[in-house]
């Protein structure tokens, strides 16, 4: 490979690495329903950007507490359920 390729393959990988953080996963297919989050998000979202609340307590399928925020334009977001900033917004939205 030449340097170009190397660069080019290497953005993509970022660009693809930091598209991933804090994303949901959907059903699998044939194997029932596995933990719904890849990884978490811990960085602050201000309460008035999140519409809903969802949580996904632990079980035989996944021994994770998942909690996922729908925000205002639709995207799913999965948050650090260890976060303070997150205990508080969850009491909060679930008190509305």
């Amino acid at each position: 490979m030449d340097g170009k390729s190397v660069a080019v393959a290497l953005f993509l990988y970022l660009v693809l690495m930091v598209g991933s953080e804090g994303k949901a996963l959907v059903k699998t297919e044939g194997k029932g329903f596995q933990c719904l989050c890849i990884t978490t998000h811990s960085k602050f979202i201000p309460p008035k950007a999140i519409q809903n609340v969802k949580l996904s307590q632990r079980g035989p399928r996944c021994k994770n507490v998942e909690i996922i925020a729908t925000l205002k334009g639709g995207r799913q977001v999965c948050l650090e359920p260890t976060a303070p900033w997150v205990r508080l917004t969850v009491k909060a939205i679930l008190a509305r």
